[in-house]
């Protein structure tokens, strides 16, 4: 996958280097809104990632220090808000390598389930999160609903669907909504420390373990699965090759 600059007519970006792949929202005058027509672009830069072999982590990030995303345009939901946004979502939550959201600010309807998505989620200081759906009269659809119980819990999913109530930065630390609440300036130095912990593992037993936890979590996976590939693991040449090098430099201290 070759590296792409951002686009900077405030569609979403996508940029590969290192390793790691990030999706920007570019719309921070506008609170990195998420309109129609960018569905198939991010389809587009999720599917890509999912497939090359040279990804280990996807970021996802907004521009700005406002707003992470106000998810899907108001004005778009009646006519326009169709599977496609689900679709991706789901798309999201799929793909195979771990997942980081560094949320730079506010989040917000929809996207508040795309972070969801994500094996990772680093708010900075301030960050704040409201689900507005039944403010609007809509009925949530069952992805989001299934994301929202299995990450936060039933009794939160409720307070914060069933009220559109504003959830502030150490609330949303509290319920599990982020992995870890971090000052602004500490978030990119964060973010680097996830993702070189992610690269100093083993890619196919990251991919194999977050399959499984998710299934888990789902209840649809016996401990037949887990037993297969746990097996499978422990008769690897790179997990010999691994605990030899581990071996070896405990030796040379």
């Amino acid at each position: 996958m070759a590296r792409r600059k951002p686009i900077g007519n405030g569609a979403p970006s996508l940029t590969v280097s290192a390793g790691v792949a990030t999706i920007r929202f570019e719309r921070p005058r506008e609170h990195n809104r998420i309109d129609p027509d960018d569905i198939p672009m991010l389809r587009a830069y999720v599917e890509r990632a999912a497939v090359d072999a040279s990804v280990r982590a996807v970021i996802f990030t907004g521009a700005g220090t406002r707003t992470f995303s106000s998810g899907f345009t108001i004005e778009a939901i009646v006519g326009k808000l169709d599977r496609s946004f689900e679709e991706l979502l789901d798309a999201i939550e799929r793909l195979p390598m771990p997942t980081v959201a560094a949320i730079n600010g506010g989040v917000y309807g929809g996207a508040t389930d795309l972070t969801l998505c994500c094996d990772i989620r680093i708010g900075v200081a301030g960050t704040r999160m409201f689900m507005p759906a039944a403010r609007f009269g809509l009925h949530y659809y069952p992805g989001g609903l299934r994301r929202y119980v299995t990450t936060v819990g039933a009794a939160e999913a409720k307070r914060i669907f069933l009220t559109g109530q504003t959830i502030g930065d150490e609330e949303m630390l509290r319920i599990g909504f982020l992995t870890d609440l971090v000052p602004r300036r500490a978030l990119a130095r964060t973010l680097a420390a996830y993702v070189a912990a992610i690269k100093s593992c083993e890619p196919s037993v990251q991919r194999s373990m977050k399959r499984q936890i998710d299934a888990i979590a789902a209840g649809g996976v016996g401990e037949s699965a887990s037993r297969n590939a746990y097996e499978a693991s422990l008769a690897s040449p790179e997990l010999r090759r691994r605990l030899a090098a581990l071996t070896e430099k405990r030796r040379r201290r």
